[in-house]
């Protein structure tokens, strides 16, 4: 709701400078703020950043381990065409005469596009890099100011004082694991995807891959082009099936681990592994965030927030940037910066406090009353014939599409929701997923729509010439 209060501009931090970070940075200046951005890495690009490095820990168990923030293999590619994948005005679209030509290009792709967009939006130059964020609490003085507590790498330690503070962190570094009865006398190795690079580790060896999401199926499709045997272990199987290779089989969710080297699944199944990989996916962790308690992970689930962004009770002055997950992440962090960015302005006023936590409330108890996991409250997709659903429990579908969540923030703030053309192309991307098997990266079939989408992007550079 669109509020008549003059704008102000506030003094304001955010943590992390990935794709979240950078977007709400610009939105923030944007909106007339004053903006400071933490970076405990040398470059941004967050998640996207590749590094050969992994933990020491293979499954990052160990809390005093030396934390490696990157979750990207070498092989990786994303499982989105990149004509959908970029922010409203800044198309992601194939560089002349450099890099990876392909509709669904590989993570360096991606890294040039956001190292791009810093560059267009001289985000740089608000970034304090190789410095980590160590405590933000509310100071004492005043509940509604943060003091942000921050070492850089060369030991040097400050504070500074902040309106608000914008988590822009991600949710891909501390690993969630599989559970596994016996698995403690299991003799085998096991390594988190989070540590997983290239697939050379486990040549010639038997190989159990827990999960077949999207990590789950490329990194276990990796591995088969060097390893004697690779079983995936899912929970959208309930018999034995052929996973595309001839070593590659898929199984229904383990049963067992044993002493003996061997691994039960569900429907009976034994296999004598060598090694384990748990693709698994991710905990929400913010190990600087001091709230006293009031805004928790429990279950993967953080709260209490009003629709992914707000602790009521801390509102605005603590906002989040790209909890839910699955989707059009880009976009999701585009519109939820302009939101925060607006209400911090005072140009858009929230609910108040109770009517917040009686929203987040009612929310949650929906979620219980459909039999919905915590760990997927933040899960965001569109229900309406998403075959990604098929992934899931019965019990596990959504309650809210993200078409939805996208246009009642563009209600809020005044801004463009998604375009029809990005909702379609992710629709028919999301189906390829499914429907076309593994060459659903390298087959695009449906010219037309991308000639439409190229016929958009002529239109928004044309109205930016203009303006200029």
């Amino acid at each position: 709701m669109t509020s008549l209060i003059t704008s102000r501009a506030r003094h304001v931090a955010v943590i992390g400078l990935g794709a979240a970070g950078l977007v709400a940075v610009r939105e923030l200046r944007r909106e007339g703020h004053t903006v400071i951005g933490f970076e405990r890495e040398k470059h941004v690009g967050g998640l996207w950043v590749y590094t050969d490095r992994v933990e020491l820990d293979s499954l990052s168990l160990d809390p005093d381990r030396t934390i490696v923030h990157s979750s990207i293999y070498q092989s990786l590619r994303t499982n989105l065409p990149r004509e959908s994948m970029g922010y409203s005005d800044f198309p992601f679209v194939t560089r002349s005469g450099e890099g990876d030509p392909r509709r669904y290009p590989d993570h360096r792709e991606v890294l040039m596009y956001l190292q791009d967009f810093a560059k267009e939006f001289k985000i740089e130059e608000m970034i304090r890099f190789d410095t980590e964020v160590l405590c933000v609490e509310s100071t004492p003085e005043n509940n509604r100011k943060w003091r942000v507590q921050f070492k850089s790498l060369n030991g040097v330690s400050g504070e500074e004082i902040f309106d608000a503070v914008v988590v822009c962190n991600g949710h891909f570094t501390e690993p969630r694991l599989a559970h596994i009865p016996g698995i403690d006398s299991w003799p085998g190795k096991q390594i988190h995807s989070h540590n997983y690079r290239i697939p050379d580790l486990f040549k010639d060896q038997v190989v159990i891959v827990i999960g077949s999401q999207a990590s789950g199926n490329d990194i276990s499709k990796d591995i088969a082009t060097i390893a004697k045997e690779v079983h995936i272990s899912s929970k959208a199987v309930a018999s034995d099936s052929y996973g595309g290779y001839d070593n590659l089989r898929i199984h229904p969710t383990i049963y067992r681990a044993r002493e003996d080297g061997s691994v039960v699944f569900r429907n009976g199944k034994v296999v004598f592994a060598d090694a384990i990989v748990h693709c698994s996916g991710y905990k929400y962790h913010f190990p600087f965030l001091k709230t006293n308690g009031y805004v928790t992970v429990e279950d993967n689930r953080v709260g209490p927030l009003y629709k992914h962004v707000f602790p009521p009770a801390l509102a605005p002055g603590i906002s989040f940037i790209g909890l839910p997950f699955m989707g059009l992440q880009f976009f999701m962090f585009e519109i939820q910066s302009k939101w925060v960015a607006s209400v911090l302005s005072g140009r858009v006023k929230l609910p108040t406090e109770d009517k917040m936590m009686e929203e987040a409330i009612a929310f949650y108890t929906k979620l219980e009353d459909l039999g919905i996991p915590k760990r997927y409250t933040h899960f965001l997709t569109d229900p309406r014939g998403n075959p990604m659903l098929g992934t899931f429990e019965p019990e596990d579908a959504v309650v809210i599409s993200q078409s939805d969540y996208f246009n009642w923030i563009a209600k809020q703030c005044g801004c463009t929701s998604i375009e029809r053309w990005r909702e379609r192309l992710y629709n028919v991307a999301i189906k390829k997923i499914f429907f076309s098997g593994d060459s659903y990266r390298d087959q695009w079939d449906d010219d037309q729509l991308i000639e439409e989408v190229y016929g958009e992007f002529a239109k928004l550079k044309s109205n930016q010439d203009c303006s200029s």
